[in-house]
């Protein structure tokens, strides 16, 4: 089943690391304020990234979809940071980030491959639109 420019499957899979960041932020010890700072960075960017997920898969048009998956991009990443301070710089286990960066690493991935995908595929459109109007392109 297919909702907009996305399966279905690949909007629970963001949904579902969504929640897998509430549910760390929720066991992260919130007595040192480091902790407290990193951890509601972590929980604002980790949700955003199933949030930009869907504005993309309803995306209007192809632009719209690659800023999207541009902005899905940018918070995974920033995600992937707040989860490695808190591994690496304030003793977070690693048994409760570890998965989550998997998961991140991959969606990464993801949205990288669609976005280069998405911009090849206007490219070609353009060409193809010069070449009917009688523009030779070398």
């Amino acid at each position: 089943m297919n909702q907009g420019r996305l399966p279905v499957e690949f909007r629970k899979r963001t949904k579902a690391f969504a929640a897998g960041i509430i549910r760390l932020f929720v066991k992260l010890p919130k007595m040192r304020e480091e902790v407290r700072v990193l951890g509601k960075q972590l929980l604002r960017s980790g949700t955003s990234v199933a949030a930009h997920v869907r504005e993309a898969s309803r995306s209007r048009s192809d632009e719209e979809f690659v800023s999207k998956l541009g902005g899905a991009l940018q918070e995974a990443d920033e995600t992937q940071l707040w989860l490695e301070l808190l591994r690496e710089e304030c003793a977070i286990a690693p048994t409760a980030t570890l998965p989550l960066e998997q998961e991140i690493d991959e969606l990464m991935a993801i949205f990288t491959a669609m976005i280069n995908r998405t911009k090849e595929k206007q490219t070609i459109e353009n060409r193809n639109e010069l070449q009917i109007f009688g523009f030779q392109l070398s």
